[in-house]
């Protein structure tokens, strides 16, 4: 096999085994872990002996420097000599030097390098012994305390020594060559008084008595005192040697660990490999035993129940592909009769394909459909195939009654249950006999029926036989999946022929009402036409007797008609509040047939507001008098003016100012506020404190004739003074706004564009007009 052959090729290219890579890491990260231990605690250890050396050097040094200050004073080489050899018996120390005020070596003792015994040596000619110009250097800066310097070897060749000054350098690097340490302990002069009475002390007394001395606590020497490190090193060497050697051993035995550890590991999973590359080749009686009871040999285990599971489904397989490529041929002839099924909607054609394709194609010798009708209770046959033409004839003659009597047809039509019939003489008297009488003459047997279901209702039924062959489950199953296909396209062929019949009517319905509609719309139209010339003549005609009325009210007011009782004027003065409120209403009336039927149109010019409003305001005085209200007027300086129509926004101030006047009892309060908003546009407010609007009613304010309740119903008019406010603001593209509070007051806001070029404006609104 290709594939094959390709996988085993796979498998040995570039191939590094799991063993080795994980041999290699745990090796990898003992030897890295045994290593830097090693080298950790070396470097401790060195660090922990140094420190010693350089304690027993200070101490050495710093008693030597206090027991040797009698001898430098006196100059008394003899004892100074003598506690230097003291000194120079610790294995450690190579030599001690003792030196007075100006740097003259007093006494200098080195120790034999093989013998390891004191040897006295001159100043000159000192190989391992530290400069002259050291000590000179320490006399000249006088320290209080002790100086430790390191002092590398002479190399070959006459190198000359390095210093190494302060205590931090007193360490060297692991595998630096064998050095020394020098401790310089400055000698002081020390008080008499603090002498002990003995013959050295009386001399000296003597002595300072006759010569001239240093001050007390001036410096008078210098004791010097080099240890070696040779010591050191071979401890180190030691040392060094034994963790060498245990450091190996454990990476060895860790390395042989991880060996061992890594075989017992992967030959396991080597044997799972090995036994699942033939399971891929086809060997399914492979097995692989479990050698440990850890996880792998667990997984050892489920392979071994796996390869027993592929074998069995194989075998399964093996025993149902007969099966599976027969209902594959069973499925494509499904097919092929769902594809005839929707190829038409005609019912009468519809039925003899199906019922063809099922007899060519699955093998049935007569098929039978039934067709149901539940509103009469009565089952006919729809169509009959593979019997002869007189048969089919005489049994789409038939009707067949179902009623719920565990009948044949009963079982089918009503409970929707599938029949398989392997006998039917044993079933007579389950069938309507006419039909069984049918049954009987064209020789049937055994059959199969199934309901034909579609959208939880029963359409009829599917029935078929193989003539002397019985029929088996197998053959009702086949039909039970053929039968909702043909239930649906039964179905969408029923509805398709009832849509139709909807539709033509409809079709008829929708013609007569449409002829009905435009009746009705030229009537209104006429209605609509007749009304706005209704308003205007009526407007018209109203304001000419008003004016005229008006005027002769105002006469007799005035006194020309003579003098008049306080009764008369009270009635004259309501007449004339009367007539004014009617003409406002004749007025707006005008207005909003103007508006109704789009006739107004915007006169533009540079309007100042400020002006205009205190205009308004002025001509409101004489009611704002009466009323005794108090009217407030702000705004800034900088206003700019405006592109609109003067005499509509007149208007709109007339109807906002107006009705705060109106609405605003005796005492009451009127602000109007003027700014300059945003985005080009100005702001103008008008607030009372009136009777205010209540919540339900503040949606419909702007609204043509709305009535809403007022506490001064008395002041109410036509209510169409806001319907006119709004349409005029919008005409000239800005916006209302109204907040109020029952019983506290409304403020209504007007937002007008600077100028009619503003995006606000919406230039697409119909045009207003003053009268």
């Amino acid at each position: 096999m290709p594939h094959d052959d390709h996988t085993r090729s796979m498998d040995f290219r570039g191939f590094v085994s799991l063993q080795t890579k994980f041999a290699l890491f745990f090796s990898l990260i003992i030897v890295t872990t045994c290593l830097g231990l090693t080298w950790s605690f070396l470097h401790s250890k060195r660090e922990t002996l140094t420190t010693r050396l350089a304690e027993l050097g200070q101490v050495l040094a710093t008693n030597l420097a206090y027991n040797a200050r009698f001898g430098i004073v006196t100059r008394d080489v003899t004892t100074l000599r003598q506690l230097a050899e003291g000194v120079l018996t610790v294995e450690e120390v190579a030599y001690v030097i003792i030196s007075d005020a100006d740097g003259n070596v007093l006494t200098l003792i080195t120790k034999q390098p093989t013998s390891g015994r004191p040897q006295a040596s001159s100043p000159a000619g000192r190989p391992s012994l530290p400069d002259s110009a050291l000590a000179q250097n320490i006399l000249a800066n006088a320290p209080e305390t002790l100086i430790a310097h390191r002092i590398t070897t002479q190399r070959p060749g006459g190198a000359p020594l390095g210093l190494r000054e302060g205590t931090s350098a007193l360490t060297p690097p692991l595998f630096e060559e064998v050095g020394i340490l020098d401790f310089a302990v400055p000698v002081r002069r020390v008080p008499v008084k603090e002498l002990r009475p003995d013959r050295l002390s009386l001399e000296l007394a003597e002595r300072e008595q006759e010569e001239p001395q240093p001050q007390t606590g001036a410096l008078v020497g210098l004791v010097q005192v080099g240890l070696t490190e040779a010591k050191l090193r071979q401890s180190m060497i030691s040392v060094i040697g034994n963790f060498i050697v245990l450091t190996f051993t454990m990476i060895l035995a860790g390395v042989l660990g991880t060996v061992y550890l890594s075989r017992r590991m992967i030959d396991p999973l080597r044997d799972l490999a090995a036994g699942a590359r033939k399971v891929a080749e086809g060997d399914l009686d492979s097995m692989v035993t479990p050698t440990t009871r850890d996880e792998i040999g667990q997984l050892a285990g489920l392979f071994n129940v796996m390869t027993r599971s592929l074998k069995e489904r194989d075998l399964a397989i093996s025993t149902n592909i007969n099966t599976i490529r027969r209902q594959i041929a069973q499925l494509t002839t499904l097919n092929q009769t769902g594809a005839a099924i929707t190829s038409t909607l005609d019912l009468d054609k519809l039925l003899a394909s199906i019922l063809r394709l099922l007899i060519d194609n699955l093998g049935f010798a007569r098929m039978l459909l039934v067709l149901y009708d539940p509103q009469r209770k009565i089952a006919r046959i729809g169509r009959a195939a593979g019997v002869p033409e007189d048969i089919e004839a005489l049994a789409r003659a038939l009707e067949i009654p179902v009623g719920d009597d565990r009948s044949f047809a009963a079982e089918l039509l009503l409970h929707g249950k599938p029949q398989l019939i392997l006998d039917l003489m044993q079933q007579a008297e389950r069938i309507y006999p006419p039909m069984f009488a049918l049954l009987r003459q064209v020789q049937v047997h055994s059959f199969v029926a199934v309901p034909l279901r579609s959208q939880q209702r029963i359409l009829g039924f599917l029935a078929g036989d193989r003539t002397s062959t019985p029929c088996t489950t197998e053959d009702l199953d086949l039909l039970m999946t053929v039968a909702s296909h043909v239930a649906v396209a039964i179905d969408n062929a029923t509805a398709y022929l009832e849509l139709e019949l909807l539709t033509k009517t409809l079709e008829r319905r929708v013609e007569e009402r449409t002829k009905e509609l435009k009746a009705t719309n030229l009537r209104l139209q006429d209605h609509d036409r007749r009304r706005s010339k209704f308003l205007s003549v009526a407007s018209h005609e109203l304001r000419t007797p008003m004016t005229s009325i008006r005027g002769l009210v105002e006469n007799m007011l005035d006194g020309l008609t003579g003098a008049l009782t306080d009764r008369q004027a009270y009635y004259l003065r309501r007449v004339d509040h009367n007539i004014e409120r009617l003409s406002r209403v004749v007025n707006q009336l005008l207005d909003w047939s103007r508006l109704d039927m789009g006739r107004i149109e915007l006169k533009t010019g540079p309007v100042d507001l400020v002006a205009l409003v205190q205009e308004v305001l002025d001509s409101f005085q004489v009611l704002i008098a009466e009323k005794t209200l108090a009217v407030r007027f702000d705004h800034p300086q900088d206003v700019p003016l405006i592109q609109a129509d003067r005499d509509k926004l007149e208007q709109v101030l007339w109807n906002l100012v107006g009705n705060a006047v109106k609405f605003t009892p005796s005492g009451g309060e009127i602000s109007v506020t003027l700014q300059r908003g945003d985005e080009g546009m100005v702001t103008l407010c008008v607030q009372d404190t009136g009777c205010g609007i209540a919540p339900e009613d503040l949606p419909h304010v702007f609204d043509e004739f709305s009535r809403i309740n007022s506490s001064l119903p008395q002041s109410q008019g036509a209510q169409l003074g806001l319907y006119i406010t709004k349409s005029l603001v919008l005409l000239h593209g800005g916006r209302v706004e109204v907040d109020s509070t029952l019983g506290k007051g409304s403020s209504f806001r007007v937002t007008l564009p600077i100028s009619l070029s503003s995006p606000a404006v919406h230039s697409e609104q119909p045009a207003a007009g003053s009268e």
